[in-house]
């Protein structure tokens, strides 16, 4: 799930009951154009008998060649993250979107270079981090995962790493216009008053480009497939910033609160009747499909919420639990954290007991303002109830135990955005514009070459031209 900034630092509630967190607010991106880039239409390879599966040649992309192995990496890695079974038709079915996918990220991972832009490993580090603690995972469960199912954690690193790397790209692209004013900001306001009174939808969404509008029944399967795997249970900003090809799969598809007026008239009609936590069917838009999800709706310049700031500690296990067959370590912070509860009675005794147990890089004490309205019903239940000066009851995670105690209680209208909520929203759709023309351009410009036959196709002086990380010429079918 995709948490606002202050809510993402929330680590305690990475494990609590399956995630209780509902997703808070994200910056508002513009409706789709056109896709991205052009799918090419790929098929699946017959494997050739001197050459292993694998190993196979996909596609060249500006003399950078894309292997089975890549693609079977990427499969098995979507399958992983999102709890699936992995199983040769779930695999023949995600196979074209994965390979246009893999494509894409090869001529950006090439203008990346070209830019001399470096991802710091500190960096990569710190978004696996982060994609485990919003999905509710424990630390390290995504690469312990990887591990025992044999998918190279370096096909998790390369996805995160082009994602980065893009929007280092996207920073330069509008460096010269990337300033917004305080005019701008006040045409924002005035617009949002004269809307004042409609209906907002806090929306999710993925979006699958369509190569060809007149032969789109590959991506109609593929997002079939991808609803199907939602409706039972794969997380949704999990298969959004895996498959998505809008800028928002950098934030787990979230949107934001978004009016009618910034959806694609098709979605805008599918999200004003759908309840919230339901998965669309596929949406036809302009360039493609949309996968959209509705986690919240209000009124403009109306949403009264309860703001809550609240204090955390962290007691940490040693091993995950199994809670048949807890540990004596694990027992042990149960009996601590019990007693702990019994003792404090105010904000400043659990931030020092967070820090005596040295945690707070991982699981800082102050979270952050919490909207009550916001999170999900059993964290309602464990935060609506305490009393001034009560610690919550232990509350336990497979990574370990969590204590909350309430600071602060305040009724306020969250339904007015800030000068800076206004600012991000307006550099979210400058950012979104810049990564819509811009891959476009570098698709416009790539020499990409399809291998049905990848055994001859592995004998082509092409395939074996490294990636320069310049683009030229027209698209090759």
């Amino acid at each position: 799930m995709i948490l606002s900034p202050p809510v993402a630092r929330f680590g305690l509630l990475a494990g609590l009951l399956a995630g209780l967190l509902a997703p808070a607010a994200a910056q508002a991106a513009p409706r789709h154009q056109q896709a991205d880039a052009t799918s090419p239409k790929a098929h699946a390879p017959a494997a050739p008998e001197a050459t292993p599966p694998e190993d196979s040649i996909v596609a060249v992309v500006n003399g950078q060649v894309l292997t089975q192995r890549d693609v079977d990496n990427r499969g098995r890695l979507f399958a992983l993250s999102t709890g699936l079974s992995i199983s040769p038709e779930l695999m023949a079915r995600l196979r074209p979107q994965i390979v246009h996918q893999l494509i894409v990220e090869r001529y950006k991972t090439q203008e990346i270079l070209k830019r001399h832009i470096n991802i710091p490993p500190e960096q990569i580090a710190q978004s696996i981090a982060g994609i485990e603690q919003r999905n509710g995972m424990p630390k390290n469960a995504l690469r312990d995962h990887l591990a025992q199912d044999g998918v190279s954690l370096t096909t998790l690193i390369d996805q995160i790493r082009v994602q980065l790397g893009w929007m280092q790209v996207l920073r330069e692209q509008i460096a010269d216009s990337g300033h917004i004013t305080a005019q701008q900001i006040a045409q924002r306001e005035a617009a949002l008053q004269a809307e004042e009174g409609r209906p907002q939808y806090m929306v999710s969404e993925i979006f699958i480009p369509v190569a060809d509008p007149r032969h789109d029944q590959q991506e109609l399967d593929f997002t079939k497939t991808i609803i199907a795997q939602l409706r039972e249970g794969a997380p949704f900003p999990i298969v959004a910033a895996q498959f998505s090809q809008s800028q928002t799969a950098l934030n787990g598809g979230a949107m934001g609160w978004v009016q009618e007026d910034n959806l694609d008239q098709p979605v805008a009609a599918i999200v004003r009747a759908m309840p919230v936590g339901a998965i669309s069917n596929p949406i036809r838009v302009p360039g493609g499909y949309v996968i959209a999800t509705v986690t919240a709706k209000r009124t403009v310049g109306h949403q009264n919420a309860t703001v809550l700031t609240i204090r955390q500690a962290f007691f940490p296990f040693e091993a995950p639990l199994n809670p048949q067959a807890p540990t004596d370590q694990q027992k042990m912070q149960l009996q601590k954290a019990t007693a702990a509860a019994a003792s404090i009675h105010d904000c400043t005794q659990m931030e020092a007991l967070n820090t005596q147990l040295g945690v707070a890089d991982s699981h800082p004490s102050n979270p952050g303002p919490i909207i009550l309205e916001r999170v999900n019903p059993q964290m309602q239940a464990v935060l609506a109830h305490l009393g001034d000066g009560q610690a919550s009851r232990p509350l336990v995670s497979r990574d370990g135990i969590a204590l909350l105690i309430v600071c602060s209680r305040q009724q306020k209208n969250v339904a007015q955005q800030t000068p800076s909520e206004i600012a991000d929203e307006l550099m979210n759709e400058r950012v979104e514009q810049a990564s819509r023309q811009l891959a476009r351009d570098l698709e416009r410009r790539s020499i990409i070459q399809m291998r049905d036959e990848p055994a001859h196709a592995a004998e082509t002086p092409e395939s074996k031209t490294p990636a320069s990380g310049k683009t030229q010429g027209k698209q090759a079918s």
